[in-house]
């Protein structure tokens, strides 16, 4: 017995010893698996909520529910964090602009800067830490004590109550974050600007206005959409699939949603450039 014991530990040392010459060919095979059946996975979820989406029964209770927690639940913090915005970017820009004698021109800039790129994606960045965490830990949490089974056994849609409530409330609240958060910001660049100076509030803002066009502002609003879209979708993903036997899955399911969320908002505003330039062109 003794004999055989030893064999094994033996064999099973010799088996150690092989794998690191092939180790690393082993793990991109299974990086690379495990990135595509994510992918499919991801994509298979996308296309059942544009099928549960348009199918009744309507959860309008719950989306007027989720709304109100995911915008209105998110304005000060968007507010606060959009009036820094607006005022270092002010007095950051200021020294430049005044060694080339266009200090002048300081609203117009900080205005296109905020309205075009740093608002909706500082935003959309803050949304997706505090709402894609949110969403991710909460049905991470309903599914580790087993209450979306429950929901299945009562005969309730969990997918269409839990997901898809959730997906269209983000998709439909980060705009009008974002709208919120650039009014916000450039009352900050305002506050900035008189800091140094004595602009009115009329010629601040008629200036402004003056100078931002319809391709200023509507590609940027339209790119919000898909960021929140992506936000929510992410956030639901990672909490509706967490693990039941994983330890710690609802702090992983949130930083996961988290982190894939926030690299989508880069990757979509980097797509969205690219499509403006195009029809620039």
């Amino acid at each position: 017995m003794k004999k055989r014991i030893l064999e094994h530990f033996k064999n099973r040392k010799d088996k150690e010893e092989t794998i690191p010459k092939n180790n690393s060919g082993i793990i991109s095979h299974s990086v690379f698996n495990k990135f595509f059946l994510e992918v499919a996975s991801i994509t298979i979820f996308t296309l059942r909520f544009f099928k549960e989406a348009i199918k009744p029964p309507y959860e309008i209770n719950e989306l007027m529910k989720q709304s109100f927690l995911i915008g209105f639940k998110s304005l000060s913090l968007v507010a606060v964090t959009s009036f820094i915005l607006g005022l270092v970017l002010t007095v950051q820009s200021r020294p430049t602009l005044a060694k080339f004698g266009a200090e002048s021109m300081l609203p117009v800039m900080v205005a296109v800067s905020i309205i075009r790129e740093i608002g909706p994606v500082i935003i959309a960045l803050i949304f997706a830490g505090k709402v894609g965490s949110g969403i991710g830990a909460e049905l991470a949490s309903m599914n580790v004590t087993e209450q979306i089974d429950a929901m299945q056994v009562s005969h309730t849609n969990p997918f269409n109550y839990l997901v898809v409530t959730r997906v269209i409330s983000a998709t439909f609240m980060l705009p009008l974050l974002v709208i919120f958060g650039d009014t916000i910001g450039l009352l900050g660049s305002y506050v900035a600007v008189n800091i140094k100076g004595n602009v009115s509030f009329s010629l601040f803002f008629s200036q402004i206005f003056q100078s931002l066009e319809f391709m200023d502002v509507f590609p940027a609003i339209l790119k919000t959409f898909f960021f929140g879209f992506a936000i929510g979708l992410i956030g639901c993903y990672n909490g509706y699939y967490a693990n039941k036997g994983t330890e710690g899955v609802v702090g992983k399911a949130a930083n996961s949603a988290v982190v894939y969320a926030s690299l989508m908002v880069f990757v979509i505003d980097m797509m969205a450039v690219q499509i403006l330039t195009l029809f620039q062109n």
